[in-house]
């Protein structure tokens, strides 16, 4: 009579098994959303460059690099940026261009910004044939991401380079 012996340790052996098997995928899993955590961008402006000037205004682009800490890749839906350059609003901008941003990497992303003489006050002009240019920026990007989506602020101010049209 050694079959009910052998019975439960062959159920307590499949309990064990189901229990490992279980145990592991669940640390599996816990390892996938540790991988999915979502870390916000850090975006910087690095140059404005001035594309065209005319009459009655002009047009710039301002070119930031954006470093995805993520795993994952994001994808940015919208873009919304106000320009502050030496105090005075120059202007804002909108980009709804689907961009990737590569995970854990450096990405160039060019936001192009149109002003008018106008609204920028006639001091203004004097401002853009200066080396560098002291700015302030507000706004958000909106992204996509495998967690759903994220609205991250986007604040600076600092110095710029600004790169002329003519040099």
């Amino acid at each position: 009579m050694t079959y009910p012996k052998r019975r439960a340790s062959l159920v307590s052996l499949f309990s064990v098994t189901v229990w490992v098997v279980l145990w592991g995928g669940g640390l599996g899993a816990c390892a996938t959303l540790g991988k999915l955590a979502f870390s916000e961008p850090d975006i910087q402006l690095k140059s404005i460059d001035i594309t065209g000037l005319g009459l009655s205004g002009g047009t710039m682009n301002l070119i930031f690099d954006a470093y995805n800490p993520n795993d994952y890749r994001l994808r940015s839906l919208r873009i919304e940026v106000g320009l502050d350059l030496e105090g005075t609003h120059f202007g804002d901008a909108v980009l709804e261009k689907p961009l990737d941003l590569s995970p854990q990497n450096h990405n160039q992303v060019v936001v192009p910004v149109r002003f008018e003489w106008a609204g920028v006050g006639a001091g203004a002009r004097a401002l853009l044939s200066r080396q560098a240019i002291r700015y302030g920026l507000s706004g958000a990007v909106l992204l996509d991401t495998p967690i759903g989506e994220r609205r991250v602020g986007l604040h600076g101010s600092g110095d710029v380079p600004l790169k002329k049209l003519l040099p």
